[in-house]
């Protein structure tokens, strides 16, 4: 296979924080020069050397401390004295839309869907297909009709990609794989043994805009999708990518048909979701979950480890480990079935015939 961790996302130019202060109409806090090079973006919960991140006024103490590595950090004037020394602070009234701003000026190629490139051209080893000459294929691979395959994709052995399926550049899939028929894998690396049905929509935009001059400003989706291990993707299911982190579905994860799990999300091992389920961005989900059908989940909700969701419920606050929630909004079983049962008395009591005193008052 190719490189363990291919960069999908790389930035047009370095900035100084001089420019990317005068890009955002910010100003350089500490009377500092801004000659300081900035590299790329990065998130709160994984600040990388010689990276941007942004701070909003509520974030935690110790996330804060963890950031004296990063280049250079966005903030507003009332965040400012909190911030660790180090690191340029650069001032601006959003820092959330300043982040997006820079984001879309430094990763343009990351606001729509991902290339299939063949740069190098295809080769003639399946000739139904079209295929970069720069695409690593193991010993066994069949790829069908119609099916495109970038350049640096890297395919393990006797793995099987249906018809009209497209995977963009760079991306990786393992060993003993069956992609079905148009399915769609961009900014991904999925391991062994994993079932993508037709259809099903691998590292697409997350959702993600913040209001601005002009209304909603994207904001760059700059991760990727993990797909562990003998996870399996229905028809028609949408996993986006992360916007600076990664969206990872554990190993032994199955997803049922027209699953919707949005940016951000982390899915541990072996759970069970079925369809038209929602996970909102940045939801939790522990190991051996089980989610019914049509299960809204609100975003940076987390879901403990054994967790039961009964179908159709709406989920809007966190759930600890083993235990089993109904309804929405969503609450345990027992106080569900408790509440229900009280209402279907007070309705029989509502039918029942009134005697002649109650009907004359």
């Amino acid at each position: 296979m190719l490189e363990s961790q291919p960069n999908f996302h790389k930035p047009i130019a370095e900035l100084s924080v001089a420019a990317v202060a005068e890009l955002c109409g910010g100003r350089v806090a500490d009377g500092l020069n801004g000659s300081t090079r900035i590299s790329g973006l990065s998130s709160l919960d994984d600040p990388r050397n010689g990276s941007l991140v942004f701070v909003q006024s509520s974030t935690s103490a110790e996330k804060l401390a963890a950031l004296s590595k990063v280049a250079a950090i966005l903030c507003n004037e009332k965040g400012l004295a909190a911030l660790p020394g180090g690191p340029a602070k650069i001032v601006v009234s959003s820092p959330h839309a300043a982040f997006a701003a820079i984001g879309c000026h430094l990763f343009p190629d990351s606001l729509g869907p991902g290339r299939a490139n063949a740069s190098d051209g295809f080769t003639t080893d399946y000739p139904d297909a079209h295929v970069s000459r720069l695409a690593q294929i193991e010993d066994g691979v069949v790829i069908g009709a119609g099916a495109v395959i970038g350049d640096h994709v890297a395919i393990g052995r006797n793995t099987i990609i249906g018809s009209n399926a497209v995977i963009a550049d760079h991306c990786q899939i393992g060993r003993e794989c069956r992609i079905g028929p148009l399915a769609d894998i961009q900014y991904a690396l999925i391991g062994n043994g994993v079932i993508l049905h037709g259809g099903a929509r691998i590292g697409q935009d997350g959702f993600g805009y913040v209001p601005g001059p002009e209304g909603l400003q994207k904001v760059p989706q700059l991760g990727r999708v993990i797909l562990q291990d003998r996870v399996e993707i229905g028809a028609n299911a949408t996993v986006d990518r992360g916007a600076l982190d990664d969206t990872v579905i554990g190993e032994g994860t199955k997803i049922d048909n027209l699953v919707q799990i949005a940016h951000n999300v982390r899915i541990g091992r072996h759970c069970a979701i079925a369809a038209h389920t929602g996970l909102s961005g940045s939801v939790v989900i522990g190991d051996g979950c089980l989610l019914g059908g049509a299960v809204g989940i609100a975003d940076h909700v987390t879901i403990g480890s054994g967790v039961q969701i009964a179908a159709s419920s709406g989920v809007m606050h966190d759930i600890p480990d083993g235990e089993r929630w109904a309804g929405t909004p969503a609450r345990p079983y027992k106080e569900f079935f408790r509440q229900s049962a009280a209402l279907r008395k007070l309705a029989a009591a509502d039918k029942k015939p009134k005697n002649k005193k109650q009907q004359d008052s």
